[in-house]
């Protein structure tokens, strides 16, 4: 009942941008699906292939799923993870919002039905994503993510980021880093799309005051409707939780957000 498309599509470049979609064969190219997209794009880390019964269970109930093979990653070789990072870290958002557009245009969701999530390094790709483009989604969660990219390096784990980032001590990455500090690019009056923007209270990589720094901006500029919420998990760390249970009710609150954010009614 399933397929899954191996496509390129073009980025803002023209650079061609791998993504997976998943949906189910007779899908309605109509606009009015309910549409997913992943992505990480750091560190020469690729997306590759897996099972996922969350996925399963998401694509028989319509719902189109995208993983988006942005630069920084791995998939195309060590050029690609070069062309998303320090100062060639934009790509990588721009490719998010390339693929947004991708779906859109193609008539598998529209802006109102479409959700982006990304975690840690991925918080950089989420949140520059959404401050650059927000009329192009209408969900957006980065889950414990890099949000407050110039104060990174001096964050317990901070240091030892800075090979893939750059750092303030020189002055072309640090003007790299203000450009991928999501929370310095919030502008007041913006119609910002719902957010979940999650931390674990023990987290040893990205310390907890990040995700909230941006929640904070992001809840005092937004003038849309739309909830801007600070999920902080006390007992949890760098996306996990205490227990398999507690992980699942997590996760089943995630999805219940993002249905809920994008007019998902089947």
């Amino acid at each position: 009942e399933l397929v899954v498309e191996e496509i390129e599509i073009a980025g803002h470049d023209g650079v061609l941008v791998p993504v997976s979609i998943i949906h189910k064969k007779e899908v309605k190219l109509s606009g009015e699906n309910t549409a997913y997209v992943i992505s990480y794009g750091a560190y020469g880390i690729s997306s590759s292939a897996g099972f996922s019964p969350f996925f399963l269970l998401l694509a028989h109930k319509d719902i189109v799923i995208a993983v988006a093979h942005v630069r920084g990653g791995g998939e195309k070789g060590e050029n690609w993870h070069l062309s998303g990072y320090k100062q060639s870290k934009p790509n990588t958002w721009k490719d998010l919002n390339s693929t947004a557009e991708y779906l859109v245009n193609k008539g598998f969701t529209s802006a109102k039905h479409l959700a982006c999530e990304g975690g840690s390094a991925g918080g950089i790709l989420i949140g520059r994503a959404v401050t650059e483009r927000p009329d192009l989604w209408a969900c957006a969660v980065p889950q414990v993510g890099c949000l407050s990219m110039v104060r990174q390096e001096f964050a317990p784990n901070g240091p030892v980021n800075t090979p893939e980032f750059g750092t303030v001590k020189n002055i072309n990455e640090f003007f790299a880093l203000m450009e991928m500090d999501a929370t310095l690019h919030v502008q007041n009056g913006v119609k910002y799309p719902a957010m979940l923007i999650t931390t674990g209270w023990n987290d040893p990589r990205v310390i907890s005051w990040q995700p909230a720094k941006f929640a904070a901006a992001v809840q005092k500029a937004n003038s849309s409707d739309k909830p801007i919420l600070l999920q902080v998990d006390y007992n949890g760390g760098h996306g996990d939780s205490e227990d398999k249970f507690a992980g699942y009710k997590k996760e089943a609150q995630k999805w219940a957000f993002i249905l809920e954010q994008t007019g998902y009614k089947k």
